[in-house]
């Protein structure tokens, strides 16, 4: 049996960093143009020329995103940023527009074309068409059952590859073609500027009632949120996914934190691998599923996985974020089997508090902080400015690139 790919997200390049090392098959990435999400950070071309490089010295692959609607205008400097792509190697370009898709197949022609959830493909017809132009992956769109998918991958070739999304945040547009940003703010979505206005709090106002705000209450004390969606997460259900033959499983979070990508990755590459190896697979660890807790989401939901889902399933009543655990640093340098490390702070902590690591080989424990060094070698109590680099002492060994975690429980206050 084929094994399916995981695709992790890279927003910037230290998330392509820790995808890499935290469970990817291959990642998928934008530049600094062109792409659907212009505020993740995305990587300049030597980042990517450094990234792709990186990726295939460990057997891995990069796809880079092509994907905005584009106009005319769009067009300028196109033919040589897919030229650029082509010459450093890029596995694939992940693509929603026709004409940039009959662009790159001039421009670029050896390049592999993968065709993005945003073209919103939803049966075998439309898949042999695009796999007729030339693309060799589509990206399924979100609106599918697995049922529907399953009965697309028998009605299509094996040389046309299939990828649908595992799990993150969820759109309430269809297949992602959103105009309220562009609307409400003069961003457009489509255009890769989304201010995500469905997280917004509405109310009502009425015509002959200048100024007179009317709150529409789902709880008592708070505002409605008509377009607020739920976070996807299928690792429950992996069995069901990889079941219907598909040939990757995409997770979303390109704007999303490090913690996230490692947390997440390590989840479903630790589920994927159990699946093709063992003889009865029974479902997910608990410990898989409590990775997927210890991230910053929405409430979880399977999506359109088993049906259309209601509205009341699919929304979430708030938009606030479930967070239960800090994501409090990540170890940047660290000698083999030293229980000291240079660190890069993301939320505060301080001496004698215990801490989870997350490593990269998908290991998770407990270590206690005891001692904390600025860069000039003076000593701290309390650590509580973001992204200062310290230099720590535990008391047990940490790997580069290790993920610190601590439960909001005991979070400090500063």
């Amino acid at each position: 049996m084929k094994k399916a790919e995981l695709l992790l997200p890279a927003g910037n390049f230290d998330k392509f960093e820790i995808a890499i090392n935290y469970g990817a098959d291959s990642v998928y990435l934008g530049g600094k143009k062109y792409g659907m999400r212009v505020m993740a950070g995305n990587l300049d071309d030597d980042e990517i020329r450094k990234a792709v490089a990186i990726a295939h010295s460990a057997g891995k692959k990069v796809y880079v995103t092509v994907n905005l609607f584009a106009r005319d205008e769009d067009f300028e400097g196109l033919e040589e940023y897919l030229q650029f792509l082509q010459d450093i190697d890029v596995d694939a370009l992940i693509v929603a527009d026709p004409g940039i898709i009959a662009f790159a197949k001039k421009a670029a022609s050896s390049m592999a074309i993968h065709l993005s959830t945003q073209s919103n493909t939803l049966n075998s017809y439309a898949a042999n068409y695009w796999h007729d132009m030339g693309v060799k992956r589509i990206v399924l769109a979100r609106e599918l059952s697995l049922k529907q998918i399953e009965n697309i991958r028998k009605a299509v070739p094996a040389s046309l590859e299939l990828e649908m999304f595992a799990h993150g945040s969820m759109c309430m547009a269809y297949s992602g073609r959103c105009a309220i940003s562009a609307y409400l703010t003069g961003r457009e979505a489509n255009q890769g500027f989304c201010t995500q206005p469905c997280r917004w709090e509405f109310s009502l106002t009425e015509s002959k009632r200048d100024g007179e705000v009317f709150h529409v209450e789902e709880e008592e004390g708070s505002g409605m949120f008509f377009f607020n969606s739920k976070d996807l997460n299928m690792l429950a259900y992996l069995k069901d996914l990889l079941d219907t033959g598909i040939d990757s499983l995409k997770i979303e979070g390109r704007m999303k934190s490090e913690h996230y990508v490692a947390a997440v990755g390590t989840a479903y590459r630790t589920e994927i691998d159990r699946y093709y190896s063992e003889k009865e697979y029974n479902g997910p660890l608990d410990e898989s599923m409590q990775q997927l807790d210890k991230v910053t989401y929405r409430p979880y939901t399977t999506g359109f996985n088993y049906g259309n889902p209601h509205m009341e399933g699919q929304s979430a009543k708030k938009s606030e974020y479930v967070s239960k655990w800090d994501y409090i640093g990540k170890v940047l340098e660290a000698a083999e089997n030293e229980s000291t490390a240079w660190i890069r702070e993301f939320n505060p902590f301080s001496v004698g508090d215990e801490v989870e690591i997350l490593d990269t080989e998908g290991k998770s424990f407990l270590v206690r902080i005891l001692s904390i060094k600025d860069e000039d070698g003076s000593e701290m109590e309390i650590a509580n400015h973001p992204k200062q680099k310290l230099h720590v002492e535990f008391n047990k060994p940490v790997s580069k690139l290790a993920i610190l975690r601590k439960n909001t429980e005991n979070r400090l206050e500063t």
